[in-house]
């Protein structure tokens, strides 16, 4: 078994889990002294949304890419879970699931598959290990208020643009968080001619205008 776990060809797998490894210890270690590892890493990062990415005004190609990222983000429970159990879980996966491939091809070959072969094979359900993982961690952890609330409360809150370049008549995405600390994604368009919002731009919503929210500069 040591063997198979230290071969060239599964060096990958055993450092991700190697790592792993590690960071659990951080984590047990941190709670030992009152603070958690994940939650400090947490803190250090900016909100995970795409804030500070520029990507032009592509009009419809821009807002589809926008919901496909928010949707695989969705799907890998960014937000939802702590980014460092995340990172644990994906090596986790990556590392079981490319020591199961190898030892599947060995006994079908006798021989391992080289690792630049076995490494991005093993991606794949690595990532559909850490949706299905991260969904168990999301439902075990503490919730957030859950209380519904109305898309109307967000008026006058402040939101960031998240990607591309917001004129009237040509809306572009924001991110905002409601009273009860929750995540929302609108649509938002200038209020006023000529003015434009970048995105990283903070806006204020000022009106809601159907699906969508007329906003202003946010000067606070």
């Amino acid at each position: 078994m040591l063997t198979f776990l230290t071969a060239t060809a599964n060096l990958p797998f055993t450092v991700a889990l190697g790592v792993m490894l590690i960071l659990l210890l951080i984590e047990i270690v941190s709670l030992g002294f009152g603070v958690a590892a994940s939650g400090l890493f947490d803190s250090m990062l900016p909100d995970v949304d795409g804030h500070g990415l520029h990507v032009g005004d592509g009009g419809g190609s821009e807002l589809a890419g926008a919901q496909l990222a928010e949707r695989c983000m969705q799907w890998l429970h960014i937000g939802r879970v702590p980014m460092l159990i995340l990172i644990a879980t994906l090596l986790t996966g990556f590392g079981l699931c490319g020591l199961a491939l190898q030892w599947i091809a060995a006994h079908l070959t006798g021989a391992l598959l080289p690792a630049w072969i076995a490494a991005p094979v093993s991606v794949f359900p690595a990532l559909f290990f850490v949706h299905v993982v991260g969904d168990l961690i999301a439902r075990a952890l503490p919730q957030d208020e859950t209380d519904a609330v109305s898309s109307d409360s967000f008026v006058g809150r402040s939101a960031t643009i998240v990607l591309g370049t917001a004129r009237v008549g040509a809306a572009a995405q924001a991110w905002l968080r409601d009273e009860h600390g929750k995540r929302h994604y609108v649509m938002v368009e200038p209020r006023h001619d000529g003015d434009a919002f970048e995105a990283g731009d903070r806006v204020r919503l000022v009106a809601r205008d159907g699906a969508r929210f007329r906003a202003e500069h946010d000067g606070g």
